[in-house]
Parts: structure tokens; C-alpha cells; sequence
């Protein structure tokens, strides 16, 4: 087993070279999935001369083991919950809610660090490219596109470097397409397939969409 991504730079190239349909078109919108999400983005964004922002989605992990996912929350008021964990483990609906309200702290608070006082991208009637850096339960992209399928955008489509086969098979019924550059089996975690998976910080994300503001205004 080896990594296949120097960085989520290369990831971003070579998931863009997946998505050469989508060159030069004019109502195509890319968004990321912060922080990850945004190198990646900014790569498929520059190759596909698109506009590029993001949509701010936080996972719900589970108290005491928060790297498990038991839901996620998304930009616009919602909420998608994993029941199989949920069911599992019996997490009471009075600890989904008091990690919710905790995180969407934390979604409100980087909304503004990324974006500013800029308006949110418009959707309805466009291509939306949904990009994160990886698929492993789906939780987080599953809030996202469900989010923004409530805006009516023309087209929905999830694009990531790697995904596990599982999870990117399960997108298919819940958008209109799934582009998911490598599928590996054993899947194990999405930072195995990467050389460094060093975390993007607030400051990486707010540089590049200032950068991407200005080649590709939306």
C-alpha cells in the first residue's frame, strides 16, 4: 500500500483531469468543503476556469470518540444524522443536539473567516461541483448536498481524489454524479492515500478563495 497523492495539490490535478466535461462552462460553480476541501477545489477550479467558494459543513462526532461521525450539520440549517451509529451506540437526541449547537458555533465562525462579508455564491440553476479531499462514511458530503439540493441547482455532482468503493456507490442515488478519481480496496482512512495530509489552516483557506476571487469571479 502506498500513497497515491503527493498533496491535496496533485489530488486536486489529477481529480480535475477527471472532470474535463466541465471545462469552460459557464454556469459551473465549484465548492469546496472547508478546510480540506479547499486545495483540492482550488486545483479543479483554476483547470476548469470556474468560479470557486465554499460550503461550510461540520461533522457531529460522537462524545469521546469525535473522529466517528454520527451526523453532520450544513450552511442553511441543516441536518443529516448516520443511524446506523446513531442506533448502534443509543446516542440520546439531547447529545445529537448539544453537539450540534456546539459545532454550528463553529460553522458560523468560520463562515466569516473565509467569507467575509461576501454573499453567498448563487445555486439555483447552475452546475455545483461538490469537492472535499476524500469519502470515508460520507457524513459530512452527505449534509452538503443535501443542503444544497434544496437550492435547485441544475446539476449536483461529487468530486473527490479518493473515496471509499462503498460510499461512492451510495452518492449515486442522491446526486446526478459521482466522480471519485481512485476507489482503493482495502479503503482503511483517507489520509493513507496521501504523502502529507498536514492540516490546512484558516489562513490557507482565506488566501486561496481570495486568489480564486480573482481569476474567477462567480
Amino acid at each position: 500500500m502506498r500513497p497515491q497523492f503527493q498533496d491535496r495539490v496533485e489530488a486536486g490535478q489529477v481529480l480535475a483531469s477527471e472532470l474535463g466535461a466541465y471545462v469552460g462552462q459557464p454556469d459551473v460553480l465549484v465548492l469546496a468543503l472547508p478546510r480540506g476541501g479547499v486545495p483540492v477545489a482550488f486545483e479543479v477550479a483554476r483547470a476548469l476556469h470556474a468560479p470557486l467558494d465554499v460550503f461550510l459543513v461540520r461533522k457531529l462526532g460522537v462524545p469521546g470518540h469525535e473522529e466517528l461521525a454520527m451526523g453532520a450539520i450544513a450552511s442553511g440549517g441543516v441536518r443529516v444524522l448516520n443511524r446506523s451509529v446513531v442506533d448502534s451506540l443509543s446516542i440520546p437526541d439531547h447529545v445529537i443536539a448539544a453537539v450540534a449547537v456546539q459545532e454550528q458555533r463553529e460553522l458560523e465562525r468560520r463562515e466569516h473567516a473565509y467569507r467575509g462579508n461576501r454573499p453567498d455564491p448563487e445555486v439555483r440553476g447552475r452546475t455545483v461541483l461538490l469537492v472535499d479531499d476524500g469519502l470515508a462514511t460520507g457524513a459530512t458530503m452527505r449534509a452538503a448536498a443535501a443542503a444544497i439540493r434544496a437550492q435547485k441547482p441544475r446539476r449536483l455532482v461529487v468530486a473527490v481524489p479518493v473515496a471509499a468503493r462503498e460510499t461512492c456507490d451510495e452518492f449515486r442515488d442522491e446526486v446526478d454524479e459521482v466522480v471519485c478519481a481512485i476507489t482503493p480496496e482495502p479503503f482503511y482512512a483517507v489520509g493513507v492515500w496521501y504523502r502529507d495530509f498536514s492540516q490546512t489552516t484558516d489562513e490557507e483557506v482565506h488566501e486561496l478563495l481570495e486568489r480564486a476571487a480573482t481569476s474567477y469571479p462567480g
